[in-house]
């Protein structure tokens, strides 16, 4: 997905109309002092003055982080992924947001009918009646990006179809558009966010949407996680219908199931929930641990239970992935922490995480330490995993540490299923569970085929180097004596005073034209130019009257900055 920064001038106002909104939803929601801090009223003059700027007397009892829930939930499709993408970037927010994001709800009034079929006929190339024998019009669930039905095959499976919502790409590229200009504006204007390049996150955010919006490479997911657990009989993955899966439309047998966490129903079932506890932890340590796949969303509604407590995974539009070295360095965060080993902790950590600036390791220490001592005067049975790594993860963030977002989501996802596994066992003992995985990886390092194999690697790449450094050395030399070698210098905190200089640049050539415009509109005046008006030349009478608004439009843009 393409999007581009907006200009002064162009899809700013191509996109006014929406931009509106946005600002509007600011507003209602106290946050117009974002709009005072961005400048945004210079680059977008049209309708500022139509924006009601009150905020109801409810939203004053809100907390700051429920009112931008509610604010993006009211903003629609774009901003409510943006919401969900943030709430996994605790190096970004605060802990009350991150913890309040995820509860963005996404309800929308679901599409016609009319307009389902039509998509479904135009991405299959055939008519409705040939592809199901039952299609119910109804959608089962309604999202705003797209909505679900069940159907029946020609060839008699029940399937559930999924189906995009009609315009959504369009609706998505301005959303975009705007928060690039938006990001782009932060890095300009608020100070410190140059470093954390909010630019960059919108531009990682489209690409997340962009896969999210093809169903394509969700398909693809289900059947890659499906063959992770091929032999596994703890666990089923539906089957995707390839035939009758588009970019578009996704087609996946309907599975008729328990929710996990409707504890009356599993009971009733005969179900044993102690054994689905163990095995749902066990298939997110897998996942995480021995395939590096993992599903990202394993919240209750996208787990169901089958007979013979058997767990199936539904929605895989949100994946995440880990590679061996970050998979060994959680490993070792973990045992460190357990073992109540400070100097290993902050090791791992710092493997983990991108630094913004170098951190001060005495304090990033002492800090862990002080968590570590907090927490560990329990036994193991009483600690929650989840919760010790979110609240480790507060430390990593306070001494600005990043964590790359698929390592927060694979917290999340522990966290997520140690909560439901409690639920199901409330004497779920998750340090117990987790062991036997965090000890595996550790043995590996150890065994003999992954030492030799770890060495050859060395030891290849090292004869690369050796083999290199002679033809770089040269290039370097060559360069040098041919005067190509650049040393580039970046001057920081310049920005105000460049946009200030712009500024009085533009009024300069403004007071510039709009005195030339009054000198040349006087001369034709006294010339007596036809045609005239009562004795006046037009022209020149034009020419005032185009001068006169230009002198009103300058007084003010200065009054409304508060500067003469």
């Amino acid at each position: 997905m393409l999007i581009g920064k907006i200009g002064i001038i162009g899809r700013t106002y191509r996109h006014v109309q929406r931009y509106r909104q946005i600002l509007m939803v600011l507003f209602k929601y106290g946050f117009g002092e974002v709009v005072e801090t961005l400048k945004i009223e210079q680059y977008l003059e049209i309708g500022m003055q139509m924006i009601s700027r009150k905020r109801g007397e409810k939203i004053e009892t809100l907390s700051r982080a429920q009112r931008v829930r509610m604010a993006f939930e009211e903003l629609g499709p774009t901003f409510i992924k943006m919401g969900q993408i943030l709430s996994t970037r605790p190096d970004l927010l605060p802990l009350e947001f991150i913890e309040e994001l995820p509860k963005l709800q996404d309800n929308v009034p679901p599409f016609p009918f009319s307009d389902v079929k039509r998509i479904v006929e135009k991405e299959l190339q055939k008519p409705l009646e040939k592809i199901f024998s039952d299609f119910e019009e109804e959608p089962v669930a309604a999202a705003s990006i797209g909505q679900v039905h069940r159907a029946r095959t020609i060839d008699g499976e029940e399937v559930v179809v999924k189906v995009q919502r009609p315009g959504i790409h369009r609706i998505i590229d301005v959303d975009l558009e705007i928060m690039l200009h938006l990001a782009t504006l932060m890095e300009k204007h608020v100070e410190g966010w140059d470093i954390q390049h909010p630019t960059q996150i919108v531009e990682e955010f489209a690409h997340t949407l962009e896969k999210e919006l093809d169903y394509g490479i969700e398909s693809a997911n289900v059947e890659h996680f499906g063959m992770q657990f091929i032999n596994d009989p703890t666990i089923y993955v539906p089957k995707i219908y390839r035939e009758i899966t588009t970019t578009l439309v996704l087609a996946m047998e309907y599975i008729d199931g328990i929710k996990a966490s409707d504890i009356d129903r599993l009971e009733a079932e005969g179900l044993d929930r102690c054994r689905i506890a163990r095995q749902g932890f066990d298939l997110i340590m897998k996942q995480i641990f021995v395939h590096g796949f993992f599903h990202a969303d394993p919240h209750p509604g996208n787990i169901f239970i089958l007979p013979n407590n058997i767990i199936c995974y539904l929605d895989f539009g949100m994946m995440g992935r880990v590679d061996r070295q970050s998979r060994e360095n959680f490993a070792d965060l973990v045992m460190s922490v357990v073992r109540r080993d400070e100097a290993k902790t902050v090791d791992a950590l710092l493997k983990l995480t991108i630094p913004y600036d170098d951190p001060d390791r005495h304090t990033l220490e002492r800090d862990v330490a002080e968590f570590i001592d907090r927490h560990f005067y329990r036994t193991l049975k009483e600690l929650e995993l989840g919760k010790l790594l979110h609240q480790l993860m507060d430390t990593v963030a306070k001494h600005r540490l990043r964590l790359p977002p698929d390592h927060f989501l694979m917290i999340k996802a522990l966290s997520t299923v140690e909560g439901l596994g409690r639920l199901l066992d409330p004497d779920f003992d998750v340090i117990e569970q987790s062991a036997p995985f965090v000890r595996r990886i550790q043995l590996d390092r150890l065994h003999p085929r992954r030492i030799a194999r770890d060495s050859l690697d060395s030891g290849t790449e090292f004869l690369h180097l050796l083999k290199e450094v002679p033809a770089e050395f040269r290039e370097i030399l060559r360069l040098i004596s041919q005067g190509k070698v650049k040393i580039a210098f970046e001057h920081r905190g310049l920005e105000p005073m460049l946009s200030t200089h712009d500024r009085i640049s533009n009024r300069l050539a403004f007071a510039i034209v709009l005195a030339s415009l009054v000198i040349g509109s006087a001369l034709i005046v006294l010339s007596g130019i036809p045609p005239k008006w009562h004795d006046i030349p037009v022209v020149g009478l034009i020419g005032f009257v185009v001068a006169g608004m230009m002198g009103f439009w300058l007084l003010v843009s200065i009054l409304k900055r508060g500067k003469m």
